[in-house]
């Protein structure tokens, strides 16, 4: 009978302290991230956006159905970042749709990848057996009446499945807190895109400013009137808090220059993308495979030597290069050639500032030397050549052939090609007779900084049938590069938006199972998860028998 009791008691009280811990549960809560590269912890500036959170927000994740068991990975990192934002926030929602789901014919494939829900084709082997599968790795935010997009899947040039898996998975909290940025932002800041002496046209950088306007208010201007209304001019130009100057190729008067130089000394920043040489893909092509790269004065030396750095009339010619497409034959009989071209090199990021974090190769056209000069201007390189790499002097004739084969020559290299700027700038005009002479003048800016990139082609999009296409992304060889992401990177930088920079360089560390070694020991693996557990139960069956026998005999 005192048994009994006992165990009644010990029930009770067992009960009890449950119902304790349950009623404690849901006054305080607590999630622990026991992870080493703490994945599952939220960054501040991710806490902050949440916290901005009051209506609702729907998440529907399209990564679900007969999903491959990498790509379950991606899933699976989804669902516990979403998680953590909702325990961070009960206004989020989510839920994991299928929306192939019961579809026997492509016509909803068809109508999601019209919509920019571009589909994933995998193609698997097992058995002996092939399959296609086609998995949509996206989500769609909604607030309101307002949709953000969010790709889950980032691609990296040359990498394996695994390795796109990981990049996409420390891409994921930036991801997904960009969405809710631009769904919360209201627009401040503005970015003037100078549309005067011979820049690109709008449709050739047309995908770089449809992502800046997410963010940013947009607006073309041009330089014309400065010989007419100088003041004004500078007065209009002095509203915007960056002015981005894509591969002009008429040179600037000096009227326009003290402009600019008092926009800078006014506190305005500015992306430089200058081409010191012009030459050009569109040009050879048309020449069948001969064309001249010559300097180009845009007479901007004096004033950027000013600032710190000087831009060479050369061409660098890298062993780390890209590929161009070559059409060879004629008619039905035309073939498509890719051929390694060494003056466009592929930029490897040296992982030595915010803006050049954990980035994918870049690729540039006909780009030339930057030498940085002493005048107490802080500077970062931020793209250079590779070690293989050489500088060609300009006049030259441009012959499109194979490169040589030999890499004698190319032992000095890592050339700078963008570099960063920051300080007190002094003006390009101090102690020197003023073009405009009413123009209010400063000899020295506040605190600013610039960025000096010697390719105006590192933000130009290619076109098909008259459309732009994807920063960055290579009709020809369906290569990507990124471009994008390192231009949004200097834009954000320059206008002090730095917080998301961060998110984007998080590092993830994802272990992946070897599936070679899984088909190889197989049947070893099979039999050891199969007896394991039943020993232990066996085992465990015996010991409670034997304890219960001793107890009650």
């Amino acid at each position: 009978m005192k048994s009994i009791k006992k165990i009644l008691l010990s029930i009770s009280l067992l009960v009890l302290i449950l119902g304790i811990i349950i009623g404690a549960s849901q006054v305080v809560y607590k999630r622990f991230d026991l992870t080493s590269d703490k994945r599952y912890t939220l960054s501040p500036t991710t806490l902050q956006l949440l916290k901005r959170i009051k209506t609702p927000i729907g998440i529907k994740v399209l990564l679900k159905g007969n999903i491959p068991t990498e790509y379950k990975r991606l899933q699976t990192e989804t669902l516990q970042l979403l998680e953590e934002y909702r325990a961070a926030n009960r206004n989020i929602h989510f839920d994991f749709i299928n929306p192939l789901e019961g579809k026997e014919d492509n016509s909803q494939l068809q109508a999601l990848s019209m919509q920019g829900f571009t589909p994933l084709m995998i193609t698997s082997s097992q058995g002996g057996r092939t399959s296609e599968e086609y998995i949509l790795p996206w989500a769609i935010l909604t607030m309101g009446d307002r949709q953000e997009r969010v790709s889950l899947l980032r691609n990296k040039l040359g990498a394996s499945t695994q390795e796109k898996i990981q990049f996409s998975v420390q891409n994921l909290e930036y991801a997904f807190s960009d969405a809710l940025y631009k769904l919360l932002l209201e627009k401040q800041k503005s970015i003037a895109v100078i549309r005067s002496n011979g820049t690109l046209p709008d449709v050739e950088i047309a995908d770089f400013l449809r992502l800046e306007q997410n963010y940013y208010h947009l607006a073309p201007f041009v330089l014309d009137s400065v010989a007419t209304a100088p003041q004004k001019t500078l007065k209009q130009l002095s509203t915007f808090q960056l002015c981005i100057i894509a591969k002009p190729t008429v040179a600037f008067t000096d009227e326009q220059k003290q402009v600019l130089d008092q926009y800078i000394m006014n506190g305005g920043r500015v992306l430089w993308l200058l081409d010191p040489v012009a030459a050009s893909m569109d040009e050879l092509f048309r020449q069948k495979g001969r064309t001249m790269a010559m300097p180009q004065d845009l007479n901007l030396v004096d004033m950027l030597f000013k600032y710190g750095v000087r831009l060479n009339y050369d061409l660098i010619n890298d062993w780390y290069f890209t590929q161009i497409v070559v059409a060879q034959g004629s008619g039905s009989q035309t073939q498509y050639t890719p051929i390694p071209w060494v003056y466009s090199p592929m930029i490897l990021s040296a992982n030595n500032h915010m803006i050049n974090k954990n980035l994918d190769g870049i690729r540039l056209q006909f780009v030339s030397s930057i030498d940085t000069l002493s005048n107490g201007i802080k500077k970062s390189v931020l793209l250079s050549s590779s070690p293989l790499s050489k500088l060609e002097g300009t006049p030259k004739e441009i012959v499109l052939d194979f490169p040589e084969k030999t890499t004698e020559g190319y032992d000095k290299g890592n050339f700078p090609v963008a570099v960063l700027l920051e300080g007190s700038f002094t003006s390009a005009f101090k102690n020197r007779v003023k073009p405009i002479e009413q123009l209010e003048n400063k000899d020295q800016s506040p605190p600013n900084k610039m960025i000096v990139i010697s390719d105006g082609d590192i933000i130009r999009n290619d076109l098909q049938q008259g459309e732009p296409l994807e920063l960055g992304y290579d009709k020809w060889t369906n290569q990507y590069f990124d471009n994008k992401a390192f231009l949004q990177n200097c834009v954000n930088y320059l206008l002090d938006d730095t917080d998301f920079l961060s998110l984007r360089n998080k590092k993830v560390s994802l272990p992946f199972l070897d599936k070679k070694t899984i088909e190889k020991d197989t049947t070893y693996w099979k039999s050891i998860s199969f007896i394991i557990p039943l020993t232990t139960l066996i085992l465990l069956g015996l010991v409670v028998r034997g304890w219960y026998r001793r107890q009650y005999s």
